[in-house]
């Protein structure tokens, strides 16, 4: 019983490290230009985001998913965020402080 407990302890590990990288990669790290309270939208200056399939740095104006979001922050700030294609163009769906 206790080498079976042992490959799924293993397995489990394995598993939490291979996730781990995976949810940092969806992760993108900015810095807020513009808010557009009214409109629902941010401008981010962020580096590559390959979540999204963007191989390179760029700025861009997103839509927020909840515009309490847009109160989080202010233009300057050092952010993280994710963000998802749609067919309405590209939504920031969490946005935070960088550490």
């Amino acid at each position: 019983m206790k080498p079976i407990i042992r490959v799924i302890a293993a397995f489990a590990l394995t598993l939490g490290l291979t996730v781990s990288p995976l949810a940092q990669a969806a992760s993108i790290s900015g810095e807020v230009k513009k808010i557009d309270e009214s409109a629902g939208k941010i401008t981010l200056k962020h580096g590559p985001a390959k979540s999204l399939g963007m191989d390179e740095p760029m700025t861009m104006v997103y839509r927020v998913k909840d515009p309490a979001m847009l109160k989080q922050v202010k233009v300057g700030d050092k952010v993280s965020f994710e963000a998802e294609e749609a067919a309405s163009g590209y939504t920031v769906t969490n946005i935070q402080k960088a550490k």
